[in-house]
């Protein structure tokens, strides 16, 4: 009883700290500045340069899971070095003959979305591995992206690992395919046991699925459930594996379950209204998102409705007497 008590203790110091922590996130994202918070062992996440970055720092260099967008690139590197001689300095040099020089050793990108992928050319600068599904290259390159903006190591597989253990880590990136896009990966640091989901898994909106770009509701939902079975809760769904998502606070288990329960709800009710022959237009009206937009709807650039036209799309994809 005295242990449950303990437990329940943490989780609710746990919920104000991720509170209080989430506002910090959003408002970095707003006001342009970046930030950086631990989540567990060498792992972190930097926010403020579009999406989430998760950075692992340690002996063997800087892994880095995506290099965000392309406006405040510049700005990666000069704080991820800092984080790194902060995380060395706390460290006894014992027998090293010379402090650890600096080096950004890979950049695992989640997915070729502009705020994931779009400052590769300027992270990379110092030429660390740049790994990806080939589904983001192939993209990528259609889209004119220059060679220092691409991919160098793409996998086409459901699995790629890194191929050494990094900052004692085993790192794995899971292809999740036709979710937001048809190249989306997530990265699972199996030490810590923090995984970051990229753009599959948004506490601050709906998932922004792109149709045109091979994303489909039915993928986003089966890349959920496939997220849900990896991870595993401390206590009362809470705590456990941690969960860095494309924007706002570290998560766990119970977050990504309701985000997952809401977006098969959603999926369900307009799934029963298409089969009711219900137009696009008249699917909007009904409002299906309704009792989530306060928390999910309020991003201008992928509004509740935009979603609701996301999800119509792809279950009527390939159904040409479906009526708009």
């Amino acid at each position: 009883m005295v242990r449950a008590a303990r437990r329940r203790i943490a989780c609710q110091c746990g919920v104000l700290c991720c509170l209080g922590l989430s506002v910090a996130l959003l408002g970095a994202e707003e006001s342009g500045g970046l930030i950086v918070e631990p989540v567990r062992d060498n792992i972190y996440l930097l926010a403020g340069a579009g999406a989430n970055i998760t950075v692992s720092a340690g002996d063997d260099g800087v892994i880095v899971v995506d290099a965000g967008g392309a406006q405040r690139s510049a700005e990666v590197i000069p704080t991820v070095q800092r984080l790194f001689g902060d995380v060395l300095s706390k460290r006894a040099l014992g027998d090293r003959a010379a402090p650890i020089r600096f080096r950004l050793r890979y950049i695992l990108t989640t997915s070729g979305l502009p705020e994931h992928a779009g400052g590769i050319a300027a992270v990379a600068a110092s030429q660390p591995v740049v790994v990806a599904h080939e589904n983001v290259l192939g993209r990528l390159s259609d889209e004119g992206v220059p060679t220092a903006g691409l991919p160098t190591l793409t996998y086409f597989g459901s699995i790629m690992k890194v191929s050494q253990w990094l900052n004692g880590e085993g790192i794995e990136l899971l292809h999740l395919p036709a979710a937001i896009t048809d190249g989306d990966s997530v990265v699972h640091f199996r030490r810590a046991d923090v995984i970051s989901t990229g753009a599959i898994f948004d506490i601050t909106q709906y998932p922004s699925i792109d149709l045109a770009k091979g994303g489909s509701i039915q993928g986003e939902v089966a890349a959920l459930n496939r997220l849900l079975d990896l991870v595993v809760a401390d206590a009362g769904s809470e705590g456990g594996t941690l969960i860095v998502p494309a924007h706002g606070r570290i998560c766990d288990v119970a977050e990504l379950s309701n985000y997952r329960n809401m977006i098969t709800i959603v999926r369900d009710r307009v799934e029963d209204m298409v089969k009711k022959k219900m137009t696009l237009a008249q699917i909007k009206s009904a409002k299906p998102t309704e009792d989530w937009d306060a928390r999910f709807g309020r991003n201008p650039k992928w509004t509740p409705d935009m979603f609701v036209e996301a999800v119509y799309g792809s279950l009527v994809k390939g159904d040409g007497g479906a009526s708009k």
